[in-house]
């Protein structure tokens, strides 16, 4: 079950709300809201739910272990052992048939691969429940002394499975109390239909173009374009934004409806001006994460030029291996660990030198991270190099009549979609918004009061007309 879907709207949000708000006690709210999470989580894999409430009953002993205890050799034992536990599940769950495979294939040993399958969510409610056991380790947060609540905080099906990644201490008040106003419910609501809209219309409208155009199997890349793969790209360049980005909106919009602050999670990330600003601003929770529990643990900057390049080789060796088992994600990770090093060395500084205006410094991210993503998208280390090959214009055709067909009939859907990824639409809202109430002209203020109102209920219908059917696209009446 995942958010952009009908079945999770209707049958699912819409009942856990309606049951939640008629219920006044919080403790029984929060076993509302823990029975929806669990029901959630089980629907895409039951057996695995099993897994969750161990590492939940782990993290939870480990931690009130570590808040009894007045040594500081026993809280470091107590910090091992969970670390030690949640790293090999991960491990083997992610990792073990990844590391059995290229075992295989250089040493012909082991003769059988084992297929494990992933469950769904693992790398999130882990690293959240890393994070909660450490911050109980330095003092930062009083362990939770009730099982159901650490549960609940790793399982909530806001963020369980595809994040943001939640800390312990940013909802551990919140979890013991909360309220609802209307404002909550007003900003939840709105938050959601924007992520689903995101979703349904723009990402997948996105997704479908790349799909097309730059093809993810040899069979597929044998007959593309070079121009095709370009605009494909660039497509899913919006297109994983969007999709990120979508399910962070809705997580801490459903998050609000019910009285939970998430962080934000992007914030713009394509309006970068280096590599290091772009990863200020994409999945805020995760950079945040490497940062405070791997990259300054381990020294940060603090040990010299040496050391702190080895350490952000670690800490983007990991961030490749997180989002993926596969070479081409490591190769994406430590892509990243280049450019950030040449920011450091020299590079960052001879952008704010060479332009006033932070132009070249814009496109020179925008061009870094395209190429990125091109990393990132092919799992398949042939089919990555052919389609470098093809967009520089080796062994395939550069120019078809399709590809041209497919740019033209789709040119407003991707304006749509740029202007999306970026915050000038925001920035007029507001300053509208600003403007209407510091001239007081009551009019305007009043018909942007009125666009807020029927916005949520407007985007709820278009994104429900895209998903009926899978393939039906509200925008598709604007192309040529």
């Amino acid at each position: 079950m995942v958010f952009s879907s009908l079945l999770f709207i209707f049958a699912f949000l819409a009942p856990q709300l309606l049951i939640y708000y008629l219920i006044g006690n919080h403790k029984a709210r929060n076993i509302v809201l823990l029975v929806f999470s669990l029901v959630f989580y089980a629907w895409g894999g039951p057996v695995y739910l099993l897994l969750l409430v161990i590492e939940c009953l782990v993290s939870w002993f480990t931690a009130r272990e570590i808040g009894r205890t007045s040594f500081s050799k026993m809280k470091k034992n107590w910090l091992i052992l969970e670390c030690v536990v949640m790293i090999g599940l991960i491990f083997i769950f992610k990792y073990f048939g990844f590391f059995a495979w290229n075992l295989q294939k250089i040493f012909g040993w082991p003769k059988v691969v084992p297929e494990i399958i992933l469950p769904i969510g693992i790398s999130f409610y882990t690293f959240q429940l890393i994070s909660y056991v450490v911050d109980v380790y330095r003092g930062e947060v009083e362990a939770q002394p009730r099982f159901y609540k650490v549960l609940l905080y790793a399982s909530l099906f806001h963020q369980c499975i595809a994040g943001p990644i939640v800390r312990y201490k940013t909802v551990a008040s919140e979890i013991d109390e909360r309220s609802v106003n209307t404002k909550d419910i007003a900003e939840g609501v709105r938050r959601f239909t924007v992520g689903l809209a995101k979703k349904a219309i723009l990402a997948n409208g996105c997704a479908a173009i790349a799909d097309k155009l730059a093809p993810m199997t040899a069979e597929g890349m044998s007959s593309a374009h070079g121009a095709g793969i370009w605009l494909g790209m660039f497509a899913y360049m919006l297109q994983i934004y969007l999709d990120f980005s979508a399910y962070s909106d809705m997580a801490i919009g459903m998050g609000r409806m019910v009285g939970f602050h998430y962080l934000e999670n992007f914030d713009y990330p394509y309006s970068a001006g280096t590599v290091q600003d772009f990863w200020r601003r994409w999945h805020i929770s995760l950079s945040t994460f490497f940062r405070d529990y791997v990259y300054i643990p381990l020294g940060g900057s603090r040990k010299g030029q040496g050391r702190t390049f080895l350490n952000l080789l670690v800490v983007w060796a990991l961030t490749g291996m997180w989002h993926g088992a596969s070479w081409n994600y490591i190769f994406w990770g430590l892509y990243y660990f280049v450019f950030l090093v040449l920011e450091r060395v020299f590079l960052g500084e001879f952008l704010k030198r060479s332009t006033g205006t932070k132009i070249l410094g814009h496109l020179y991210t925008l061009f870094v991270v395209f190429f990125g993503w091109v990393l990132f998208r092919y799992t398949d280390t042939a089919v990555l190099f052919e389609s470098l090959k093809a967009m520089f214009g080796s062994g395939h055709a550069f120019f078809s009549p399709d590809v041209g067909s497919t740019f033209v009939n789709n040119i407003f859907f991707l304006v749509l979609a740029v202007v999306a990824v970026f915050p000038a639409g925001k920035k007029l809202r507001l300053l509208l918004r600003q403007e209407s109430w510091r001239s007081k002209r009551f009019i305007l203020f009043n018909t942007l009061n009125l666009i807020d109102a029927v916005t949520p209920a407007a985007l709820m219908i278009l994104s429900v007309l895209a998903l009926v059917g899978n393939s039906y696209n509200p925008f598709l009446y604007f192309q040529f």
